[in-house]
């Protein structure tokens, strides 16, 4: 069997991807979801909750990291530490203080006590354990380095942005934009109330971030092997991190392009010579998934097409 590259363009194409911070440019783990009527009258769930997402494409050690809450204006935090780790896409969820009515929540990645008020209150991702000291003004807790996330509501005196989410009920959480995804450092912009949803680490994945249609790239081959060709294509993975990056046949799905040395990805192939012309394999290079939040930048991975002799 002989292996040689393409002499005819496109035999090498290298890709540039402008990737722009999707959705925000907050933490790439966010509080997705709170809930703080657990166990009241009418409410549709035994326990407050807290619900964390991880919006990036990369898994978070949440180990050593707390989730902290405080009433409106108070500046004393009560703390649930958080154990493990949080996957690409995945949701965590934290249940606190609960009480008599309603269903069991989904099973909870951690655990804490406290009990959190519906009218107005402070939830912090916190990259750390030790309480904060900080939430009597607005600002006065994004201001510091170890808070991942925050969200204020309801009465609350600190918040993210230029106001505080709606106040919650024994039937209304706050639940983050576009299942989680959105992040523009605003807890009034980023959050509305609705029916309480909690997801798990065991719930689907969100895909957050952007997508693009595929864009033509027609190969051309030419070949005098008597016997005929294949044609295949692979990559090189992206850097500074990878991106899910696809091919597309006429009429069909974009299915990833697999990164060197795993085996290439077979685009078709001939039992005769090409046409006097070449033949022209008609692709389109795309991606196979939404691009996943991360680093805002350039991206530049390498495609090869190859032609195999039969």
């Amino acid at each position: 069997m002989r292996r040689f590259r393409l002499l005819i363009l496109p035999l090498l194409a290298c890709v540039f991807v402008a990737v722009p911070a999707a959705n925000g440019a907050g933490s790439t783990v966010v509080i997705s979801q709170v809930f703080a009527g657990g166990g009241n009258s009418g409410a549709p769930y035994t326990n407050d909750f807290v619900e964390l997402l991880n919006r990036g494409a990369s898994p978070v050690d949440v180990s050593s990291w707390s989730i902290q809450y405080a009433s409106a204006s108070s500046t004393s935090w009560s703390t649930t530490a958080l154990s493990g780790s949080i996957q690409p896409g995945h949701y965590y969820l934290v249940a606190l203080a609960g009480g008599a009515n309603g269903a069991a929540l989904p099973a909870s990645d951690a655990t804490g006590t406290t009990n959190m008020a519906s009218t107005g209150g402070k939830v912090a991702l916190v990259d750390g354990t030790a309480a904060l000291p900080c939430g009597a003004t607005a600002g006065s807790c994004s201001a510091n380095p170890d808070v991942e996330d925050l969200i204020g509501y309801g009465s609350a005196t600190d918040y993210e942005g230029g106001g505080a989410a709606p106040a919650l009920s024994n039937t209304i959480a706050a639940v983050r934009a576009d299942g989680g995804c959105t992040d523009t450092d605003s807890s009034s912009a980023d959050f509305t109330t609705a029916s309480p949803s909690p997801r798990n680490s065991a719930s689907a994945a969100a895909i957050c971030g952007s997508s693009s249609p595929p864009v033509s790239e027609h190969v051309t081959v030419t070949s005098n092997d008597t016997a005929g060709y294949s044609l295949t294509v692979h990559r090189s993975a992206f850097s500074p991190s990878d991106l899910p990056l696809g091919l597309a046949l006429p009429d069909a799905a974009v299915v990833p392009i697999p990164i060197a040395p795993a085996s290439d990805l077979l685009i078709g192939g001939t039992t005769a010579p090409s046409a006097g012309g070449g033949d022209v394999w008609p692709t389109a290079i795309g991606f196979s998934a939404p691009l996943p939040v991360t680093t805002p930048g350039h991206y530049t991975a390498t495609v090869t097409f190859t032609v195999i002799g039969k």
